[in-house]
């Protein structure tokens, strides 16, 4: 009798114990606008890696409800900032896939840009004030014709005036790579591959303020090569485009 009797006085106490205790919310029972919404003010807080956790898990545990494409949208944003470009891109990718004709491309289009044209920085570089120009730049290229798409697709974006800037810096950079390459080819005597670099820069990026400096090293290929009909035109055209150039 008094053994049943100190049962009954250890469960009750275990009993209040537990009543007494603040009860936890329990992650499993979560909503999904309530995970959303923890997420989003981790973003909104700049903390991008315990961002994309939060987003994944609810990009996991509701990957077909309503905020589904917002979750998408800013897990996009979350892997570029916090540097995880490559699978900011591979995001980007999937979504355009999937999502066609949703109205929010032109947003992704533009952090597609951004994200590819990130990836061929180099913060140290950068630092330092190195010139980077001569680096590969096929993210760069790339990032040109995500902003293209862009600024033809939406021109009524918000983001195409700044889509269109970009461009105009890109053009400057690969203006800039192709006509370091022209000069290594002509310090090493392929004229004909230095010249046909600057009659690139002439073709593709003739707004660019690198068209003069392209028409020169043509002028000076040509010479060199002894093609003097080409030279003659080009020197016309370097003369005509900007008169005051006194290098030959």
């Amino acid at each position: 009798m008094k053994a049943k009797f100190l049962l009954i006085v250890v469960v009750s106490l275990a009993l209040s114990a537990c009543a007494g205790k603040p009860t936890q919310p329990d992650p499993g029972t979560q909503t999904a606008q309530a995970m959303y919404q923890q997420a989003k003010e981790v973003l909104d807080n700049g903390l991008y890696n315990r961002a994309v956790e939060l987003l994944q898990a609810v990009e996991s545990r509701y990957p077909f409800g309503p905020l589904a494409r917002q979750v998408q949208l800013d897990l996009i944003y979350a892997y570029y900032k916090s540097g995880n470009l490559p699978q900011a891109l591979a995001s980007i990718d999937r979504f355009i896939r999937l999502n066609p004709n949703q109205p929010d491309l032109d947003y992704v289009y533009y952090m597609r840009g951004l994200a590819n044209l990130k990836a061929d920085e180099n913060s140290f570089q950068e630092f330092f004030g190195i010139d980077r120009a001569d680096r590969d730049l096929s993210s760069t290229r790339q990032a040109f014709d995500d902003f293209k798409i862009l600024v033809t697709n939406y021109p009524a974006s918000k983001y195409s005036t700044e889509a269109k800037k970009r461009m105009v810096q890109i053009k400057d950079t690969l203006a800039r790579h192709e006509l370091m390459i022209a000069d290594y080819y002509m310090r090493r005597g392929a004229y004909l591959a230095a010249a046909n670099r600057g009659k690139y820069v002439v073709e593709y990026y003739r707004d660019s303020p690198h068209v003069e400096q392209a028409l020169e090293v043509m002028v000076e290929s040509y010479d060199k090569l002894g093609l003097d009909k080409l030279k003659t035109d080009t020197f016309k055209v370097l003369k005509h485009n900007f008169p005051a150039n006194n290098r030959f």
